[in-house]
């Protein structure tokens, strides 16, 4: 494939080199009535493009027409461009394709909470299935940053602050949309590299071995192949702070050099328009390219002067033909230059399947964790009055996160109407579908989501957001508030479901708003409902954990249902009613107060006193009981493995999952590792009364660490600087039901001579 991209490179006139490097939006070669525009691709194309910039979502469009225009865009530059190279066509697909009517499955976040990759493969091989039948080739998802700052506005997209956990669901979500074949799967993208949603500050120690961990997994175990850097700033390997996308010591010294990359490294969108202290885009494109990024996202707006760059001597000539070598050799991993292509499917497509709307719910029910519960849940007959509540409770942006179709279409091209494709079942009618008729249901909102518009108008990410007027609104939800009609509704119940939380315009990218309580009078409308002296139900749906205390402990049960996706509404109703036994597990530290920097369990064996909930921490409508640690007392640091097992079993009444955890602490004060560290979990479904056995290969490796030595620094050899370290040292083993909730441990003794190399070779665990 090399001698083929060499030797394909030479053919190409400089204007169609660089013309590989730009991305532009396929509407733009399209006239008003769907055709194409010849004129204009004589006009803007005439040596071809790289890229379609999120081809799926600019306008609410069938899937069989999105189609047809790739296929005439494919066409067109296949037989009138000097080299025919088809283009790649991308797509967000963070909870589904970003694209009217395609499955909207739960947020990251939530689905992280299920601890279940087999799922989340599952959930992106039928993305990139429909993806690709539809001619994207490459989609720019998923965002693995380990986020632990809980105010995080885009935390939703990233599968919380633990980096064993977002690598784990990293890598099941490349190999299923990827499918282990670059030519008929879509391509993955590792995002935002490295620490854009907290941790780019880290100590070296801490960036390496956890922040750097997904996208490292991600590329050396799945095989990602497209890696896009983060908006923020970083020390380069001159120690000044540069952005991302221009810094040389990420992108080639750590990226390449160190990890082993040799794919296409993307700009974010606008990235490089936003470099500080360089008013040329001349001089922009050359600091991008001379630092290791390939491509310009979303229009090319700085590459299309790299011709200037290189003739003021600006852009070293090694440096552009290593990203154009880089997209051309993607496209020869996608099949694009082969006889018998897939470009796009020619049958008919169809979208949100019965299959896919039920891995929706699958997800949805396993995302859902319960924190309190009194015994009101699940609800029993002998309480058959029902009252549902709240701003979230009849509404779909309970359910959608940032970058599905609804939420970027109401945000970005301001359109509030007419948005519900795929239909998104809400909490009430769920609640209502699912009723066995046991059950009276009343409802009335009693409290918006704001009064006042909290939206804060902040510049940062995607520049195309500094709009003020797109920041400035406030959803409206088209239904009255009532408070009194509430109330009444409130007393006359027997127990009060209130869902309250976040909506599209107040968590997300470019979102902040003025604190992690609950939006607006929420909290208000919560104790005047506690005033009732009925049970309360408190649901909380949003993009990050909300701080409750002081209501949460009044309550007669609490739930954490972030944004469950369109089958949410189903899911919900169903652990309410006990069709399904909550099993979700928090992948992040659940604050009991308003946090603004980086807060994890890791970093101490005890639990920050700021934290109401730990990680790993859900409850169940049965309890599990744990017994029969058997591991070895002392193996070698050559060892390749350890073998643990234990027991679990169901000790309610109810059939139910179970997600056991377990974490590596050191037994020795001098061991350079975590306090606490999860290495490993198991999900396990168990009828009441039943007991299995898990059955776990802990890898030696898992219990090492990362230095960084100086004793090569005079060979200028930074690969051999950096290495992966096993020391001989006590070590405990913890099983748990959480973080904090530690069941069974035992101290192994690793024995023998202190193991180095360059990287890994294992990084997770493996279960039976």
């Amino acid at each position: 494939m090399d001698r083929q991209v060499d030797e394909f490179y030479e053919k190409l006139s400089q204007e169609e080199r660089i013309a590989q490097l730009r991305s532009m939006y396929m509407d733009m070669l399209f006239d008003e009535q769907g055709r194409l525009d010849t004129v204009k691709c004589h006009e803007l194309i005439p040596n071809g493009i790289g890229h379609f910039s999120q081809y799926a979502s600019q306008k609410p469009r069938d899937p069989n027409e999105l189609r047809d225009r790739v296929a005439a865009v494919q066409d067109w530059l296949m037989h009138h461009t000097p080299h025919g190279i088809p283009a790649l066509f991308h797509e967000e697909v963070l909870s589904g394709v970003n694209t009217s009517g395609a499955t909207i499955y739960p947020q990251q976040i939530g689905q992280a909470c299920s601890f279940n990759p087999e799922l989340a493969e599952l959930k992106t091989r039928q993305t990139g299935i429909v993806m690709r039948k539809m001619g994207g080739v490459l989609s720019l998802s998923p965002m693995v940053d380990v986020c632990r700052t809980p105010s995080f506005n885009r935390l939703e997209e990233s599968y919380g602050e633990d980096a064993y956990l977002s690598a784990v669901m990293g890598v099941a979500f490349v190999k299923g949309l990827q499918q282990g074949d670059l030519k008929k799967g879509t391509g993955a993208c590792s995002k935002h590299y490295l620490g854009y949603g907290g941790g780019g500050n880290a100590d070296e120690k801490e960036l390496m071995e956890e922040i750097l961990l997904p996208h490292e997994t991600m590329i050396r175990l799945a095989g990602s192949k497209v890696v896009m850097p983060g908006y923020h700033a970083m020390l380069d390997e001159n120690g000044e702070s540069t952005n991302c996308v221009a810094n040389g010591r990420i992108l080639k010294d750590i990226l390449r050099d160190y990890i082993g990359f040799d794919g296409m490294i993307v700009s974010d969108y606008t990235a490089i328009d936003q470099l500080p202290g360089i008013d040329d885009p001349v001089r922009k494109a050359a600091a991008a390219i001379n630092a290791g990024n390939d491509v310009d996202f979303p229009t090319g707006a700085n590459y299309k002067y790299l011709q200037e760059a290189v003739e003021q001597g600006l852009v070293k000539s090694e440096a552009l033909e290593r990203a154009v070598k880089n997209v051309l050799r993607y496209k020869f991993r996608a099949g694009l230059f082969d006889k018998d292509a897939y470009l796009y499917s020619r049958q008919d497509i169809v979208l949100d399947t019965p299959d896919e709307r039920q891995t929706a719910y699958q997800i949805a029910t396993q995302s859902v964790v319960l924190l309190e519960n009194n015994g009101v849940l699940p609800l029993n007959a002998s309480s058959p009055n029902i009252f549902v509540t709240g701003p979230n409770a009849n509404s779909m942006w309970a359910m959608c996160g940032d970058y599905s179709f609804p939420s970027m279409t109401y945000f970005w091209k301001k359109i509030e109407n007419d948005l519900d494709h795929p239909h998104v079942i809400g909490l009430l009618e769920g609640m209502k579908a699912h009723n066995s008729g046991n059950f009276n249901i009343m409802y009335s909102r009693g409290c918006d989501w704001t009064e006042d518009i909290e939206t804060k108008y902040t510049k940062g990410g995607d520049e195309r957001a500094w709009e003020y007027a797109l920041l400035h609104r406030k959803v409206d939800s088209g239904e009255k508030v009532d408070r009194k009609e509430a109330l009444e509704m409130a007393r006359k119940s027997d127990v009060i479901i209130a869902a309250v939380g976040e909506n599209v315009m107040l968590c997300g990218e470019n979102r902040d708003r003025q604190g992690l309580r609950l939006p607006g009078k929420q909290e208000q409308y919560v104790e005047e409902l506690l005033k009732t002296g009925k049970p309360v139900v408190l649901v909380v749906f949003g993009g990050r954990a909300q701080v409750i205390s002081g209501i949460a402990e009044r309550c007669a049960a609490v739930i954490q249902a972030w944004y469950p996706g369109e089958e949410g509404g189903n899911a919900v109703a169903d652990i309410l009613y006990g069709n399904v036994a909550p099993s979700a597990k928090l992948s992040v530290s659940y604050p009991k107060t308003e946090v603004y920097e980086p807060l994890c369990y890791n970093y101490s064996a005890e639990m920050d006193a700021r934290v109401q909930w730990p990680f790993g921490y859900g409850l169940s409508y049965t309890t599990f009981d744990y017994q029969s640690l058997q591991l070895p007392q002392e193996v070698s640091t050559t060892d390749e493995g350890i073998s643990l097992a234990f027991e679990v079993r169901n000790t309610g009444k109810m059939a139910a999952d179970e997600i056991a955890q377990v974490y590596i602490s050191p037994g020795d004060d001098d061991l350079p590792i975590r306090p606490i560290q999860l290495q490993g979990f198991a999900r396990i479904s168990l009828q009441p009364g039943e007991t299995k056995t898990v059955k776990m290969k802990l890898y030696t490796e898992q219990l090492g660490f990362y230095s960084h030595s100086d004793s090569d620094a005079s060979q200028g050899n930074t690969k051999q600087q950096r290495q992966w370290n096993v020391r001989p040292g006590k070590y405990v083993v913890k099983v748990g039901s959480s973080s904090t909730d530690i069941r069974l441990q035992q101290e192994i003794v690793l024995k023998g001579e202190s193991l180095r190399k360059p990287l890994r070779t294992y990084y997770f665990s493996e279960v039976e």
